[in-house]
């Protein structure tokens, strides 16, 4: 599957056992995401430390997977897109993620709400691919 990924949800991928980290390590998914939300994980390093309780060491390594799981891509190659995403989108904190769904034809997996809130392109939540059985029975074999 794949999807492109909002901040949030990567911020998500510092928390130990975290459903995205599982996800990421368990599912053959093909994730990309704008290159900038990788500028503001390192940017936000501090509070992702204080939140999460890990160590610098960590979030640097864990920082390393999330860059081989997760394909950042650089505005350059969605740029073109910018200002349709802009006329549609709920929130212009988004427009990146939008802009760059709509570059690469892909669903969107954010956990905000509004996003949903326009129908140019397909927004899934973590709920949205709980329920999806295919994804439970291989996170939660024993459940």
């Amino acid at each position: 599957m794949e999807l492109v990924v909002d901040t949030n949800v990567l911020y998500t991928y510092f928390w130990k056992n975290s459903f995205a980290r599982r996800f990421l390590m368990r599912m053959s998914l093909e994730l990309y995401s704008p290159e900038f939300a990788l500028e503001e994980i390192n940017a936000n390093e501090q509070d992702i430390l204080k939140k999460t309780g890990i160590s610098k060491e960590e979030f640097k390594k864990i920082r390393e997977d999330l860059a081989i799981a997760v394909e950042f891509i650089p505005l350059d190659n969605y740029k073109k897109f910018l200002k349709s995403a802009h006329d549609f989108s709920p929130d212009a904190k988004d427009v990146d993620f939008l802009s760059l769904s709509l570059k690469l034809k892909l669903p969107l997996w954010s956990n905000e709400p509004l996003l949903k809130n326009q129908n140019k392109v397909l927004v899934l939540s973590t709920a949205d691919l709980l329920d999806k059985p295919e994804f439970v029975d291989v996170l939660f074999p024993d459940e």
